[in-house]
């Protein structure tokens, strides 16, 4: 069985992106768990600086060997930031989906959408069998 690092201190959607929370700027990935039920990441599209995402609504799409997947918002705001090196090299997913491999910045519009989200201790239960 495979062991993930799952972080006390970020946010965790049911579709297996997390959220690391500084002040009211939410940097966004996906898990090790969803890198690992992936495969092989080959394409991401990501959504531009500026736009708007909603919390629970898709951002851009992950493409494996595998399969296509949604990735979804697990907060609501406007993407500051983009982690353009990942469009050239997805494969940093693979390597390390928790750091070099983030995704998007969000500035959240409240952070009463945290609420929402589960922390380290409910993501682990969902994950591990």
């Amino acid at each position: 069985m495979a062991t993930y690092h799952i972080p006390e201190e970020n946010y965790y959607t049911k579709d297996h992106e997390w959220a690391q929370v500084d002040e009211n700027v939410v940097t966004v990935g996906i898990t090790e768990f969803a890198q690992d039920q992936l495969g092989e990441v080959v394409y991401v599209e990501l959504p531009e600086e500026g736009a708007k995402v909603t919390q629970g609504e898709v951002f851009g799409v992950i493409e494996s060997v595998k399969a296509a997947n949604d990735l979804y918002a697990p907060v609501s705001g406007t993407v500051i930031e983009v982690n353009a090196s990942l469009l050239d090299d997805p494969g940093t997913i693979n390597d390390d989906p928790m750091n070099d491999g983030w995704m998007i910045r969000i500035e959240m519009d409240t952070e009463k959408e945290l609420a929402n989200l589960m922390r380290a201790p409910d993501y682990k239960k969902l994950v591990v069998k």
